[in-house]
């Protein structure tokens, strides 16, 4: 289960739409978190699953969420079933599922192998339920451990969940996932990455977290974005794996999709073929993760926390460390046996006022505490057998007490009697908010309720709290932007709870504004394509609601993605934009050995052959456009050498100057003893390339879609050697640009470039 957290929209306690009390966060994911709850008048256990905050005023992502709704179509009991979406009061977008009873193969996947016998039957189960999805054009696109549970702990009772990126193959259907990619690397399908997908993607997926599931281990794809890219491209390594989990393996996670089985039925007609499998009972305890019972706590305490290395904080500890598990989805290596959950990443607040005192309320408490001297074993239920409980009994006794950052105080739970109900009440209505409490007697000790006050006086000078009592178990997080009052908090709490009450809190002290030093190295270990920058560095860092904006240039939408999770974990609660160009690997080659250089001035003007040279400001030129070039000397740029070429899509470099046919680039001849800002072409319309033997463009075709690249250099020498050929590799270019920098004596002044994009 999954440690709630103190900016977590829903917490555990709280009432959804008068309704579904929400028992514990199940997962968290990048536009979305999942809760189980429970029907406060059926008492059936749900799970909601709820837009974040900042998507749910998002039409594309609401959209995204009706379209999961419609899942409940499919009607399969391998298939989770859908209920339909709801808004709450504060504006809260969430969709009700069925709550599958079970451990996830992701967590069975952490424990160690599991056998082919088991794997097949999840198989069958997992076919059965594609096959239902798929027959209703349905691809999930993301079909991974973490999205396959075992109800029960039956592998014959495997349920498909999380739809939330399915994609509607019906014509006319869309998705704001778009051709981009969707899913986990770890078991996505090669297509995947450049954004195709079919039914067969999803096969692929099955064979590739069956054979995870085999081995005990997530697959190993690489440890940088080329390299998931090309061993996306070989088969999966089955080393090992006996028959006829082998065979269906290779014929599922095959690279080429026209190789693979291309059907769940086909699938299941393998697996027919193969003869029955040898009856496979729920696995046993010591290997299943399995949900808490009803009468257990629902109110999950406090995982322990890795703290940072010594001398960092965790706003300085290493970041960049996770990138890798957001490209590839493993996470790094742990050490020991348990599984551990890493405190979420520092969230700067900005200091909020002061609380009011609460100092009347104490005294408020003195009749219950002389009370519970002769009533505390009748609280507690010592007595129920002999008068019968006072109240209904309440298993487990559980009490939320919370203050967000920005928002009134919430209280809602169960109290022991009338007298700490009615404090609470009071002290609810004192801070600004509301009690919802219920009268109950449960298996807590006799100073529970002295104990559970005594709890909320430590931690009301914190900006942030929250309190989750189960029983006498106590869940207690917080936050300060104040070192005195972290302090003081921390040492209140050094010798453990108040009283009777167990748990170990945990107070974190938060950085007012995040250092835009914080983000370079995150930035600087993505940067595959160039440096990458941001659009503003604000001098004192940037402030809980400043957004974070990236500019420059990538590889590849695999690493965009990367970037995007990584600082958009990093930087909560800010919001980050990825405003960057993505190319492709050959182009960004050259991006990375051109000359640290600053820019020049000079403006690369794209125009259309076919109309003059008229400006082309987006510089977007469809198939049969004629693309001219300018570039513009400013008035300041008298002396040195002009150099301007252009790399293309597939790879090709393109000298526009100098050239054999104009071998004088000396920016007083291209001047021409003009003064002020002067306009060179460089590139000419196939006309006037025909006519006069000029270097020019041919008409776009649909051959070379994409994006090239125009860079003009200023130097006060020659670049090379020698005249470069009119047309060569990026390799070739790329290695005599090192070659340059390394034993060249020209100085480069400056260097400009501009994207032209070529569409159809």
């Amino acid at each position: 289960m999954t440690e709630a957290r103190p900016g977590d929209l829903f917490q555990p306690g709280d009432i959804v739409n008068n309704t579904y009390r929400i028992e514990a966060i199940l997962g968290r994911g990048g536009t979305s978190d999942v809760y189980r709850a429970r029907n406060q008048i059926s008492g059936r256990p749900v799970a909601i699953k709820v837009l974040k905050a900042e998507f749910s005023g998002n039409d594309d992502y609401l959209l995204l969420l009706t379209r999961e709704e419609e899942i409940r179509e499919i009607r399969h009991d391998a298939v989770v079933r859908y209920s339909e979406n709801h808004r709450t009061a504060e504006g809260h977008v969430y969709l009700l599922m069925d709550y599958v009873d079970g451990p996830g193969l992701d967590k069975l996947l952490k424990q160690g192998p599991m056998s082919a016998d088991q794997l097949l039957v999840i198989c069958r189960r997992v076919a059965e339920g594609l096959q239902a999805a798929h027959a209703r054009n349905i691809v999930h696109r993301d079909l991974s451990p973490d999205n396959i549970i075992l109800r029960g702990g039956d592998p014959a009772q495997a349920v498909i969940i999380d739809f939330g990126i399915a994609k509607d193959t019906n014509p006319g259907a869309e998705t704001i996932v778009g051709n981009e990619f969707a899913g986990k690397y770890a078991y996505a399908a090669p297509e995947q990455l450049a954004g195709k997908t079919d039914k067969r993607t999803d096969l692929y997926s099955l064979g590739a977290l069956l054979l995870a599931c085999f081995r005990g281990k997530a697959p190993d794809i690489g440890k940088n974005p080329m390299e998931v890219i090309q061993n996306k491209a070989k088969p999966l390594d089955l080393t090992g794996v006996p028959e006829p989990l082998h065979g269906l393996i290779a014929r599922m996670a095959d690279p080429d999709p026209d190789a693979r089985y291309q059907s769940a039925a086909e699938v299941l007609a393998a697996l027919e073929a193969a003869g029955p499998v040898s009856e496979t009972p729920p696995l046993e305890d010591k290997t299943v993760i399995a949900p808490p019972r009803r009468a257990e706590p629902t109110v999950p305490p406090p995982l322990s926390a890795a703290p940072p290395p010594p001398n960092r904080t965790p706003a300085e500890a290493a970041p960049q460390d996770d990138i890798l598990a957001a490209i590839t989805g493993e996470a790094a290596p742990e050490t020991g046996t348990e599984e551990k959950t890493l405190p979420p990443p520092p969230r700067a607040k900005t200091s909020a006022p002061a609380r009011k005192s609460s100092g009347g309320l104490w005294a408020a408490l003195v009749l219950v505490l002389v009370l519970l001297g002769a009533g505390g074993a009748y609280v507690s239920g010592m007595l129920d057998g002999l008068t019968g409980p006072k109240y209904p009994p309440a298993t487990p006794f559980t009490l939320v007490i919370s203050q967000p950052a920005s928002g009134a105080l919430n209280v809602a739970g169960f109290a022991p009697d009338e007298g700490m109900a009615q404090t609470l009440t009071q002290f609810a209505e004192q801070e600004g908010g509301a009690a919802d409490i219920t009268l109950a007697s449960g298996a807590i000790a006799a100073s529970w309720p002295a104990d559970v006050m005594a709890l909320v006086e430590i931690v009301s000078p914190l900006e942030q709290w929250r309190i989750a009592v189960s029983d006498n178990d106590v869940a207690l997080t917080g936050s300060t932007v104040s070192r005195a009052t972290h302090d003081a908090v921390t040492a209140a709490l050094s010798a453990g709870m108040p009283g009777a009450l167990t748990g170990t809190p945990r107070i974190d002290l938060i950085p007012q504004f995040l250092p835009v030093s914080a983000l370079q190295p995150i930035l600087s270990q993505v940067a595959d394509c160039g440096p990458l920058g941001l659009a503003e560095s604000p001098a004192t860092g940037f402030a809980p609601d400043d957004p974070i904006v990236v500019q420059g240039t990538l590889s590849s939408q695999v690493v965009r993605n990367a970037l995007q999770q990584a600082l958009t974990a990093f930087a909560a609660p800010r919001p980050v934009t990825i405003d960057v160009t993505v190319l492709n690997p050959k182009l960004c080659l050259v991006e990375t050995r051109l000359p640290k250089a600053p820019l020049g001035g000079i403006e690369i003007l794209l125009g259309d052959g076919d109309a003059d040279g008229a400006p082309v400001a987006d510089g977007r030129f469809t198939v049969g456009q004629n693309p001219v070039i300018d570039v513009v000397l400013p008035a300041s740029m008298t002396e040195g050498f002009l150099f301007v070429s252009i790399i293309d899509i597939a790879g090709n470099v393109y000298h526009l100057l100098p050239i054999l046919e104009r071998p004088d680039n000396a920016i007083s001849t291209l001047r021409e003893g003009k003064p002020g800002t002067v306009s060179v072409r460089v590139a000419y319309s196939e006309e006037e390339a025909r006519k006069g033997g000029k270097s020019g463009f041919l008409r776009v075709d649909d051959s070379t879609l994409g994006f090239s690249k125009v860079i003009a250099i200023h130097a006060d020498g020659p670049l090379f050697t020698e005249l470069r050929p009119s047309t060569e590799s990026v390799a070739g270019f790329a290695q005599a640009l090192m070659d340059q920098q390394r034993n060249g004596n020209t100085r480069i002044f400056s260097l400009d470039s501009r994207l032209l994009e070529t569409v159809k």
